[in-house]
């Protein structure tokens, strides 16, 4: 790995090496780019860092304070951020579904919401490189959504307990289901750039972080294929500053190490921090506002959970957490709400399982111990679904500070009629399937996930943060790439969308420069 000095300039700063940074940075220094990517977290060594350890994992966690508030206040930590190079990607379950057409069109099929500034077009071949290089495993043909141009890299994994009894409750109901596609690898998979990554083991321990590279998280990805090309890693190094030139552009990015200040000249800046931390650096920084919309249109995806005991052996630890995938309700018939929903088994770690357990049933003493007990024979199904940008939905910079001395962020978040209306029409849909597969003791845990949006990517620099290529309307040689610039929520998981524009940024970059030195 290069190590530039900080008094040079050097092309692009990424700060940031999860789902939107790491592909970027790939891309950059492939092209030939002097680029130094700066992360907040460690540089983790997967085989001697990520034990089968639920509560040792929790370093892969954001866990500085950030302020919920709001009628359904959002909790961070584990369940929206992670920290380290790899981001959230060290800890994400590797479920990868694509977005369907109309999800891109909420405004023009509902008349309310956001359309995307791009279709569906412009994000497909994306998809197809991203799903190749990683090795998603999934099936073909998929069930839902167009006809695929080319077939996942490799055949689903195998179903655990969980995913099966989902099957067995949606056959009895006529819905359709269909092994799900993860990025995880099925088969030994040789990567182009980066050489071969063993098969899975199906140990289940998928969020406190994969020890054999299994799972396609950045660490083992992107980031080997980007420092192949020369860019560097600096680890440990938390932005604070982004110092602007007399002509307006960025030129500096201050940020702390080995809690010393320290500044990298640059050309070019690549925020990919993340929903929370993006908008924040520009709060702070007072930057890239004129639209007035940074921090605003927080979106979180309805993810209800619906969990029930079974006489079978479950064993829900095993296999990969998310085996099962439907997604008939995508636009279900005669729904009073805005979009739809996927359907998805999961499978738990022990300690996830019984802390929500004794939240969202209340449970304590004797009685938490009788319903534990119960924990190999439980399974879940959740959803993931669609949410509105909402005025009352927004990040700011709250009057306390953190040890940097630092204002936390304060996220507002209240679900809507059509987010309360979707979970209504789900919890009885998700009952049904487990009645049909002979659950007892259900209960349902209500929650929101990955919190989108503050960034908003658009045409009209009145109305949106940066344009279609994540381009800062303000500050030309400043681009974003993570999901704070999602204009909807989408009806799927976001991480395979994040990686595929933080790729289609990277070369609308390319090619702008080019056109620009011409």
């Amino acid at each position: 790995m290069p190590h530039y000095t900080t008094k040079e300039t050097v092309d692009a700063i990424v700060i940031g090496t999860g789902a939107g940074g790491a592909p970027l940075l790939s891309r950059l220094a492939q092209a030939g780019l002097k680029v130094v990517a700066l992360e907040a977290g460690k540089h983790w060594n997967p085989a001697s860092d990520f034990p089968t350890d639920e509560k040792a994992q929790g370093k892969l966690f954001w866990t500085d304070e950030r302020l919920s508030a709001g009628n359904d206040p959002l909790p961070f930590g584990n369940n929206n951020s992670g920290i380290g190079v790899g981001g959230s990607t060290l800890h994400y379950t590797a479920y990868t579904p694509r977005v369907q057409p109309d999800d891109l069109r909420i405004r023009t099929e509902f008349g309310v919401g956001e359309d995307w500034p791009i279709g569906f077009d412009q994000i497909e071949p994306y998809y197809d490189e991203v799903e190749q290089f990683l090795g998603v495993s999934g099936p073909s043909p998929y069930p839902w959504g167009p006809a695929r141009k080319r077939a996942y890299a490799l055949g689903p994994l195998p179903v655990n307990g969980a995913g099966q009894l989902m099957q067995k409750g949606c056959k009895e109901l006529g819905i359709k289901t269909s092994p799900a596609a993860n990025a995880a690898l099925s088969a030994d998979y040789y990567q182009e750039g980066v050489g071969y990554r063993p098969a899975c083991t199906n140990r289940g321990f998928c969020q406190a972080g994969c020890n054999n590279g299994a799972k396609a998280s950045m660490d083992v990805t992107y980031i080997p294929l980007a420092l192949r090309h020369g860019a560097e890693i600096r680890p440990e190094s938390f932005v604070t500053q982004l110092i602007r030139d007399a002509s307006g552009r960025i030129s500096e990015v201050v940020y702390i190490r080995n809690g010393q200040e320290e500044r990298q000249r640059c050309r070019y800046v690549f925020l990919c921090a993340g929903t929370i931390e993006t908008p924040r650096l520009l709060l702070l920084n007072g930057l890239a506002n004129s639209s007035g919309q940074v921090g605003r249109n927080v979106m979180a995806h309805t993810a209800l959970q619906i969990w029930g005991e079974f006489d079978d052996d479950v064993r829900p630890y095993k296999g990969i957490p998310g085996a099962i995938i439907s997604e008939d309700t995508h636009r279900p018939h005669k729904a009073d709400f805005v979009g739809g929903y996927l359907l998805q088994s999961i499978g738990v770690m022990p300690v996830t399982y019984l802390s929500q357990m004794a939240r969202g049933r209340g449970l304590w003493g004797q009685a938490l111990k009788r319903a534990a007990s119960a924990y190999n024979h439980v399974a879940g199904i959740n959803i993931l679904g669609d949410c509105l940008p909402y005025s009352h939905n927004f990040l700011e910079l709250s009057d306390e500070k953190d040890v940097r001395g630092l204002p936390k962020p304060r996220i507002h978040f209240s679900n809507g009629e059509s987010e309360e209306r979707m979970t209504a029409h789900a919890d009885k849909t998700m009952r049904d399937i487990w009645a049909a597969a002979g659950a007892k003791n259900v209960w349902a845990f209500p929650r929101n996930a990955h919190v989108i949006g503050t960034c908003r990517m658009g045409n009209d620099p009145e109305r949106n943060v940066v344009n279609a290529d994540g381009q800062s309307f303000d500050i030309p040689n400043l681009y974003v790439s993570d999901n704070s610039t999602f204009p909807s929520a989408l009806s799927v998981n976001p991480a395979l969308t994040i990686m595929a524009l933080s790729l289609r940024t990277a070369d609308r970059f390319l090619d702008r420069t080019k056109r620009l030195d011409a």
